[in-house]
């Protein structure tokens, strides 16, 4: 339990426990098959988090995972596959966590509860999983072209969702400004930074502390909201 605290679920290691029951078992292959996947892709997690891309070998996963290098190879064609599914579950993870923050809202909230909303859940993952936080925005680009591709392609998910709230805002707040395509892609940019400066900074548990900054930064450049007045 405190190596999942510390770590996260996404970087929970069967380091010390059993491994799956060797030969005949009552699980069925597909569940034995689905088990070995998830321990390869939270071990992977674990040990980039704790020793950086280029250290980790397939021998470090295994052994995280509690399963035989047979079975790595079964599911990933090496440590790159193995690294950027994990990721990629985690990316997923993330914003669904931003999406079904705002869907426990009640049907007439205003819109800046939504974007608070998603900006809470969006924060509040990313404090709940450190590793997971340290990998994907301190280790990732470690990892080759295809791995930076895949950060890209999150900062871009996440302009893609700014630019639908912005727009159904829009419709209720028709004095709120248009802008070009650039700037939902300049604020999911802006966001990545923040993120990767306080996960670098090692203050992982206070990204949460910078919900009021993102929203108002957004609602500064998509709604045209004055800068709240605070002691800066």
């Amino acid at each position: 339990m405190a190596e999942t605290r510390q770590a996260g679920t996404l970087a929970r290691t069967h380091e010390g426990k059993p491994g799956l029951p060797r030969g005949r078992s009552h699980l069925p292959p597909p569940a034995v098959s689905a088990s070995q996947r998830e321990r390869l892709l939270r071990a992977v997690i674990a040990a980039v988090s704790e020793r950086g891309y280029p250290a980790v070998t397939v021998a470090d996963i295994v052994r995280r995972a509690k399963v035989s290098r047979k079975a790595f190879y079964e599911h990933f064609a090496n440590k790159e596959e193995c690294f950027l599914a994990a990721t990629g579950e985690g990316r997923e993870l993330l914003i669904a966590s931003a999406v079904s923050a705002t869907r426990v809202l009640p049907a007439d909230a205003s819109d800046e509860d939504l974007l608070r909303a998603a900006c809470r859940g969006f924060l509040t993952f990313l404090a709940e999983e450190p590793a997971f936080a340290r990998v994907f925005y301190i280790h990732m680009p470690a990892a080759g072209a295809r791995a930076v591709s895949r950060l890209d392609a999150g900062t871009r998910r996440f302009a893609e969702l700014n630019r639908r709230w912005h727009e159904h805002a829009r419709k209720r707040h028709p004095d709120w400004p248009a802008v070009p395509p650039e700037a939902y892609l300049a604020l999911g940019g802006a966001i990545t930074e923040l993120a990767r400066s306080m996960v670098n900074a090692g203050r992982i548990d206070n990204l949460p502390a910078l919900e009021d900054t993102i929203v108002a930064l957004h609602l500064a450049v998509l709604a045209g909201h004055p800068w709240p007045p605070g002691p800066w």
